[in-house]
């Protein structure tokens, strides 16, 4: 069996997509009219510093995803058996699904970048060779029980998510516990509890779409369990303020048999996480 994983914000640089978008023109100019700019450009040149902002990464992201995806599909002439996503990256696993079409997909993505754009006053920091029961047990000797778990990527590194005053305490509590702690390049405390106004403003907005059949399993991050068909709004919109359950999504992968992992999208970011994820014993 195979999995077809998509990577999420993190895995952008520049030059990517540089040998699809010429394959897929009507694809990529219909991204561009969408989102009022070029994304051929953005990705190639990107003179004004725009694609580490959210705004812009998301959408572009989604885009060389997906253009990897058919990419992909053309040279292997079979689906795969399971699609899952990092964060972002789910939205590409539902395209692969068939749950979205492209134009769908780009535009949930669009309004998604916007909204967590605009969530400023938060951070996020990455703590590494540590686990969840001594990282909460640390917040809680130092009264930081105001910062959320984001992102569980692979054992010995979890991401946190808070106000930007707590997560920097937080920082200077962890090293001083001689634990590496990196507070990461984001302007917002994003899978958090911190999200919630965004969160209902994305659930109204995805509300005006309709999902079709999912026709390959798609594992969730907020659940690490295939979506239900009836679920979608619903995952879509509480993954904004839920951890990333990637540790569990991997194992859950793992355990329906010999499974292939394919990441799908720039980088290697996912492919190194899943090797750690395998190792563990």
């Amino acid at each position: 069996m195979i999995a077809y994983v998509f990577p999420g914000q993190g895995s952008q640089k520049k030059g990517m997509g540089a040998s699809l978008f010429d394959d897929f023109a009507e694809l990529t100019a219909q991204a561009d009219k969408i989102l009022g700019y070029s994304i051929k450009k953005l990705c190639l040149e990107d003179t004004d510093q725009q694609l580490n902002q959210t705004q812009y990464t998301q959408p572009v992201l989604y885009v060389v995803n997906a253009l990897s995806y058919y990419k992909k599909s053309e040279e292997a002439g079979v689906p795969p058996d399971f699609v899952a996503g990092h964060s972002l990256g789910e939205y590409n696993a539902l395209l692969a699904s068939g749950g979205v079409d492209f134009e769908t997909g780009l535009k949930l993505v669009q309004k998604r970048g916007e909204l967590m754009s605009q969530a400023t006053g938060g951070a996020m920091a990455a703590i590494l060779k540590s686990d969840e029961d001594e990282i909460r047990a640390i917040l809680k000797e130092n009264d930081l029980t105001t910062i959320d778990m984001a992102n569980y990527n692979a054992p010995g590194q979890i991401v946190i998510s808070g106000r930007s005053e707590d997560v920097r305490r937080a920082a200077k509590v962890f090293k001083e516990a001689r634990l590496r702690c990196t507070i990461l390049k984001v302007s917002g405390a994003f899978h958090s509890r911190y999200m919630r106004p965004a969160r209902e403003e994305f659930e109204t907005f995805i509300k005006s779409f309709t999902f079709s059949d999912l026709k390959i399993p798609v594992i969730s991050n907020v659940h690490a369990r295939p979506y239900l068909q009836d679920a979608i709004i619903a995952n879509l919109a509480d993954q904004m303020t839920s951890s990333v359950q990637w540790i569990e999504t991997v194992r859950y992968l793992m355990a329906q048999g010999e499974m292939e992992f394919e990441e799908i999208g720039p980088g290697k970011v996912l492919t190194n996480l899943i090797k750690r994820i395998r190792s563990e014993k």
